[in-house]
């Protein structure tokens, strides 16, 4: 009668099926969020150790160039005035149209930013900062929102895998169809979507060690920082505005607001949505992730279409209004 009663006891402590699907999804969820943080760092790294090198490479060549200007500057200039009168070839256009040499100098600048930012530059910083703060102020009334039309309010899945489709097809499609039709500029479009995606992911993931911030699947409280989490900034939202505003504000004119549409409406706007109603992130998650992705989208436009510098202005911003807020993104072609 003992083993029997020892083996009921044993059958009704048993984790239920249920259960035990959903702590292996928490500790696949851990693992890679662990190794995200990782891969983020180690990025960081990387970069600062290429500005180092790149720093050193031209403080090298600056000198050496420095001991030779007497006796090659004729030289020099003469051969540059034939080759551009004879081939007609722009210099500028050349290295812009060919982004893959100037990656390092990218690293480099972009993680060096700040220290050449104007006032400008710091106006826009702090817009984004308030836009943060707004939509912060919000966050448990969005939580509620969605917890109401069916999100699970703690635990349950966080469709991380599914909430990266769109960013995934958008560079896919580009990648593919650059291919396609041997276009130049989709491949460089596609580089540039690289670029602009790597560089937010990195700059998102140390972010997110550094806050700890805990998401709202863990916790009701949007002031849970520094508690081992990894919900500020949204991961998924600063890589969709990063690849959605490159395909936005890339190729000609002609299907301008198309590219708008699918970039800014259907990658961004859609991802960003979507981590909300799975209760993934707050809202100033992903207000703070929209900010990375779209100025780092900007910043390597900027590098690689340089004739944009005049054209376009952007603003991003949180609007108050009755029971929420409304996320604006508003650009103007000048």
């Amino acid at each position: 009668m003992s083993d029997v009663s020892a083996m009921r006891r044993k059958r009704s402590q048993k984790p239920a099926p249920s259960v035990e699907r959903s702590q292996r999804m928490s500790t696949i969820q851990w693992l890679a969020r662990r190794v995200g943080r990782v891969l983020g760092i180690a990025g960081l790294a990387l970069g600062l150790l290429v500005s180092g090198i790149v720093s050193a490479e031209t403080s090298n060549n600056g000198t050496a160039s420095s001991d030779n200007t007497d006796t090659n500057t004729v030289t020099t200039v003469e051969a540059s005035t034939a080759t551009s009168t004879d081939s007609g070839v722009d210099t500028e256009s050349n290295q812009t149209a060919n982004p893959h040499h100037s990656l390092l100098l990218d690293i480099k600048d972009y993680y060096t930013a700040p220290l050449r930012w104007d006032i400008k530059d710091w106006a826009y910083f702090g817009g984004a900062l308030a836009a943060i703060a707004g939509a912060h102020h919000y966050d448990t009334q969005v939580r509620t929102h969605f917890i109401k039309d069916g999100a699970r309010p703690i635990g349950g899945s966080t469709d991380d895998l599914k909430d990266a489709v769109p960013t995934i097809a958008a560079f896919g499609a580009t990648w593919l169809y650059a291919g396609l039709i041997n276009s130049d500029s989709g491949r460089r479009e596609t580089w540039a979507m690289i670029e602009a995606g790597g560089l937010s992911v990195a700059t998102t993931v140390v972010l997110k060690f550094v806050a700890g911030r805990e998401r709202p699947d863990q916790t009701d409280d949007p002031n849970k920082w520094r508690a081992h989490g990894s919900s500020f900034p949204s991961l998924h939202a600063a890589a969709a505005f990063a690849v959605g505003s490159v395909l936005a504000e890339s190729g000609n004119e002609d299907d301008r607001w198309v590219r708008r549409l699918l970039g800014y409406g259907a990658v961004a706007g859609f991802t960003a949505y979507e981590r909300l109603k799975h209760n993934a992130h707050w809202l100033s998650d992903d207000v703070a992730g929209a900010a990375i992705g779209g100025s780092t989208a900007y910043y390597v436009m900027q590098r690689n279409y340089p004739k944009n510098d005049d054209t376009t202005t952007s603003s991003l911003s949180v609007v108050p209004i009755e029971r929420g807020a409304m996320l604006t993104y508003n650009l103007e072609i000048k």
